[in-house]
């Protein structure tokens, strides 16, 4: 069968913290499809009949548990209840209900029959790889297909498919996405070559549980014109790169554009330019967050200062409306992101906020999981984003020489980060929240501290710098605030 598994979590709500952690990096397994109550509850539902039916639709059952959650009297109770009322029905044997431990604690009688996992805090990576396991045992079982599945409240129109064909065989350095941009409209069967290639490299795409195939059988391979990708530009892979998913796009009410970063690891630094890059080292972020597709524009920063009653801080702004804003403080960052998350709090994702990213964020959505010098491959191009690609200088600062922002748009598709984010290298330099500690990344070493002093890092580089300050990696404490705007992540908040 043709459709993810369906797993449901069973949890206390004083549990939520490390649940809803757990969600993320279950809805990270492209053949999995947990629910949780935060997330598939809507107001006006009846509880206890959708908590039921859940229960019901499911194949497995992750049953958390903690010294609170086994002792305290309630909901979970009568949750967990109704779960193993229907745990009777299977047969002897089957995989189905898993109790995971999220701190050291006794199992309730009735769920000693069943081996449990551990997913203490600080092994939790190792808990999640034996919860895969036997959840891979369970949807082998029920002969499901455990690859990559369009659920139908997400499924991708053709148009969205052709773009991730092209980005995958692009990665794949078989193609170049201009040609095949310019022939989407005219050509179906072109479209449906490209899905016929990802469907050999074992990348299902379904509608409805049907897969999408050729439309015409006498295509001709010389159909595409193939263009040939320079070979040192295919990245020398340590990590798999994570599948775009082009449903995985976000837009707020204000029309904020943010593409969705699956969790997992990635190559953070690099070990051969500055000492503060050094070492290259992988960082797993454990979570799924929104990257906002462009940089704060003029525009959008126009509305917030309305309202708060400020100056714009660039001179005639209508002029380059859609240009990123500049002369841009870290707080002033940091208040357009409080300011935007009080007027769009009703309209957010339960347990998600809206925030500058950490350094960690950034770095991954630039350069995706394989460590990429720049955010479209390992060769700098100067087609692809706004840089003094004929200075020698590190950054130039010659009045007559002197280069200006562009459009956040000017350099997408063709300069686009991995997830489909624009201007990650060059235009502005953007404010993360880290302060400019040593590697390698630690998040919970006071770096993410807001309250903390110390000199923020910014990243993405400037349209002044050369193409050392387009890298990826690139960090900088350059406070010269004509260069520097920000883009806004939408992400779990961080600790206090």
């Amino acid at each position: 069968m043709n459709r993810p598994l369906r797993v449901f979590l069973c949890h206390s709500s004083n549990d939520k913290p490390a649940v809803r952690e757990l969600y993320q990096k279950l809805r990270a397994e492209s053949w999995i499809q947990p629910w949780l109550d935060e997330e598939e509850l809507y107001p006006g539902q009846d509880w206890n009949m959708e908590i039921e039916k859940a229960v019901e639709a499911a194949d497995a059952i992750i049953v958390c548990l903690t010294k609170g959650s086994i002792t305290k009297e309630g909901y979970v109770q009568r949750e967990l209840r109704i779960v193993l009322d229907f745990a009777d029905y299977k047969p002897e044997g089957t995989l189905y209900l898993m109790p995971v431990r999220l701190e050291e604690c006794e199992p309730p009688r009735r769920l000693r029959a069943w081996q449990y996992a551990d997913y203490f805090e600080g092994q939790r990576e190792r808990g999640l790889r034996r919860l895969l396991v036997s959840l891979k045992r369970r949807a082998e079982s029920l002969g499901l297909n455990l690859v990559a599945t369009v659920s139908d409240k997400n499924t991708r129109s053709f148009e969205d498919l052709f773009n991730q064909a092209v980005r995958i065989l692009q990665d794949e350095g078989l193609v170049s996405h201009s040609v095949l941009q310019k022939r989407l409209k005219t050509s179906y069967t072109t479209a449906a070559h490209i899905i016929d290639m990802m469907e050999e490299k074992n990348i299902v795409h379904s509608k409805n549980g049907t897969s999408f195939h050729r439309v015409d059988q006498n295509i001709k391979s010389d159909v595409l014109p193939f263009e040939p990708v320079n070979p040192r530009q295919s990245n020398d892979t340590q990590l798999e790169e994570t599948p775009i998913h082009i449903e995985d796009k976000l837009t707020l009410s204000n029309g904020l554009e943010f593409m969705r970063v699956p969790a997992g690891k990635f190559l953070m630094g690099s070990d051969k330019n500055s000492e503060n890059e050094k070492p290259q080292h992988t960082v797993d972020i454990p979570y799924d967050y929104w990257m906002a597709r462009y940089p704060v524009t003029n525009e959008l920063y126009n509305v917030y200062a309305t309202a708060k009653g400020i100056k714009h801080p660039v001179d005639e702004w209508e002029k380059k409306n859609d240009h990123p804003v500049t002369y841009i403080k870290w707080t002033d960052a940091t208040d357009y992101c409080q300011w935007l998350n009080n007027l769009l709090k009703a309209k957010l994702p339960l347990g998600l906020a809206l925030r500058l990213p950490t350094e960690a964020e950034w770095e991954k959505t630039a350069r995706g999981t394989k460590g990429r010098e720049y955010p479209w491959g390992n060769i700098f191009e100067k087609d692809r984003c706004n840089v003094n690609s004929n200075s020698n200088p590190f950054f130039v600062i010659t009045r007559s020489i002197m280069r200006t922002t562009t459009s956040v748009k000017a350099y997408s598709p063709q300069g686009d980060s991995p997830y489909g984010c624009a201007d990650m290298s060059g235009n502005v330099l953007e404010w993360t929240n880290s302060l400019m500690n040593v590697y390698p990344y630690n998040a919970n070493d006071g770096r993410e501290d807001e309250k903390a002093s110390g000199f923020r890092v910014l990243r993405g580089s400037t349209f002044n710098y050369s193409e050392r300050g387009a890298r990826c990696a690139f960090r900088s404490m350059d406070y010269n605030n004509r260069f520097v705007g920000f883009r806004v992540c939408l992400a779990p908040p961080l600790p206090k």
